[in-house]
């Protein structure tokens, strides 16, 4: 159900009940329910709010009550309080007054937490003062992830947790009535300072001051004897949230019917009996890196993880990814240039750059973590046969968030897939550059389940002819989707896709593709079901 529908029919059940009461209660009380409506238009955020307060018991100096509250703001939380208070007028001109709340809320991060407010109030003519604690009860903390953080330094990988925390505290205040009105004059000015701390044993401490400056009026023409409009200026300062003002407008009306019109007029300190009860707005929590560092050694499925430091450089990174070992997840961080080796992955290995990851904790938890960016250019190598590369992938193998940009006069690729099984080369930039002979991305020939998707394949060819990827032998389960191909250069020949005489592949498959130039070339006959989208039509094989 609509959160803002929901609100309206609970206030308009709230002002049923207390109208219904207020019309079967006794003519010779002094105080009727009445309900509140305040919005609050801040520089950080705005606030709207119903407030209703419904006597319980009242005798003539004193008055207990109910108070029901319902708050949301635009950054997508809300919250509810129910609270009972207990007001006394003195003889000596001060209103004495006592309050409990059970307050819940909803953070914009979707959690939800629970406080009790505990407060007092004294308040007369000229002064007003007032002191609340908040208590959180129940669950104190939820793990958020979209706060973790993550640091790579070295070869460890250190994990910290995000967390929102409901936080304990105070507030007090001093308030004045600036004497530029009558004591009994319907309209008052008032001028309140005060400060507020919140804590908690992970997140950072809030504390700071707060003022405001607020204009009422009373008895308005236009409405019944007890209606009041209230207009005011709010400010406060805290270090984790930083400066915070706010324009608020408040509107209360007595709900007592046509008793709410007659009668004798209250006093003003009667009329302050039904005062609005201040206190914080939120129940204050704070979202942060707050769990222990834990240093991450494997992913969620198991596989042990390397990450490449400074020792590691062009010269050794493919010996590197080699001592790494079987079923291994290679993080490399940095920018390697002048790689003129050829990397030869070993089985279930994965090489990433910047990629989602999904780790395992020591303390047992599975976290999406997001790893650094990663570059290798260079000439590369044949390895003793072949086009030059970077790399001859292996079984169930991955290429992931990796830059990559070869530049040689020989023909050249990033990588090439032959005799393989589920290989995935997943969201990099692979660059082909070459002066003389033939520059292409990837060659797959003799491979099953092969998956290359929301990759950016750039040929620059420069000498004899250019190719986004080229197909041979017999193949099987082939998945080329959502990439963009930029093929271009001065050489005479540029294709898109180059089909090897007497290719088969069973089950190719591929849709989202864009290319500045779609060409499908066969050089002899195939076999082949399915085909490659690209630009919106199946391009290959026509």
């Amino acid at each position: 159900m609509n959160k803002t529908l929901l609100s309206l029919m609970l206030t308009a059940s709230f002002v049923t009940i207390a109208d219904a009461k207020a019309e079967t209660a006794p003519s010779t009380d002094k105080w009727q329910p009445r309900i509140d409506f305040e919005g609050k238009l801040g520089n950080e955020r705005s606030l709207g709010e119903a407030d209703l307060l419904i006597p319980l018991w009242q005798n003539n100096d004193s008055l207990l009550f109910a108070n029901l509250r319902g708050r949301m703001d635009n950054d997508d939380s809300y919250e509810g309080n129910i609270g009972v208070g207990l007001r006394h007028m003195l003889d000596n001109g001060w209103n004495l007054g006592g309050y409990g709340y059970f307050d819940r809320r909803k953070s914009p991060y979707d959690n939800f937490f629970n406080q009790v407010t505990l407060g007092v109030e004294a308040l007369s003519m000229d002064w007003d003062l007032r002191a609340n604690a908040y208590i959180p009860v129940g669950e104190t903390s939820h793990f958020e992830e979209s706060l973790d953080t993550v640091d790579f330094s070295g070869t460890a990988i250190t994990y910290r947790a995000g967390e929102e925390r409901s936080m304990s505290g105070y507030d007090a205040d001093i308030g004045w009535r600036i004497p530029v009105f009558s004591p009994e004059d319907d309209k008052q000015l008032r001028i309140y300072a005060g400060g507020y701390r919140f804590t908690d044993s992970r997140a950072e401490t809030i504390q700071g001051p707060r003022a405001r400056l607020e204009m009422k009026f009373n008895a308005l023409p236009f409405l019944s004897r007890g209606s009041r409009l209230s207009l005011g200026l709010e400010y406060q300062h805290d270090d984790p949230r930083g400066s915070q003002s706010y324009a608020v407008l408040r509107f209360s009306i007595p709900l007592g019917g046509s008793k709410a019109k007659v009668g004798r007029r209250l006093t003003s300190m009667e009329q302050r009996m039904t005062d609005p009860v201040v206190r914080d707005v939120d129940v204050v929590s704070q979202g942060g890196s707050y769990g222990s560092p834990e240093v991450i050694r494997e992913t969620a499925d198991g596989k042990r993880i390397v990450l490449f430091d400074d020792n590691v450089n062009s010269n050794n990174v493919s010996t590197a990814i080699a001592n790494a070992g079987e079923n291994t997840t290679v993080i490399l961080n940095g920018d390697y240039t002048g790689v003129n080796t050829l990397t030869t992955l070993q089985q279930g290995q994965q090489i990433l750059g910047s990629a989602n990851l999904k780790v395992k904790t020591p303390s047992g938890r599975s976290v999406n973590i997001t790893t650094p960016s990663a570059s290798l250019s260079g000439t590369g190598s044949n390895g003793g046969g072949g086009s030059v590369r970077f790399f001859d992938m292996a079984d169930n193998s991955s290429l992931i968030g990796v830059k990559a940009k070869i530049t040689n006069s020989s023909t050249a690729i990033i990588a090439k897939i032959e005799g393989k099984d589920n290989v995935k080369i997943l969201n990099n930039t692979l660059t082909s550059e070459v002066s003389s002979f033939t520059a292409a991305t990837l060659e797959i020939r003799n491979s099953r389940n092969v998956t290359i998707r929301n990759n950016t394949m750039n040929v620059i060819a420069n000498g004899l002819s250019g190719l986004g990827i080229a197909f041979a032998d017999n193949n099987a389960n082939i998945d080329f989707s959502n990439n963009s191909l930029n093929i271009g250069g001065t050489a005479a020949t540029l294709r898109t896709y180059i089909l090897a005489a007497g290719v088969t592949i069973n089950n190719l498959s591929g849709t989202g593709n864009t290319s500045n130039l779609a060409t499908c070339y066969i050089s002899g006959g195939y076999t082949i079901t399915g085909s490659i989208e690209t630009n919106g039509i199946n391009l290959c094989p026509p």
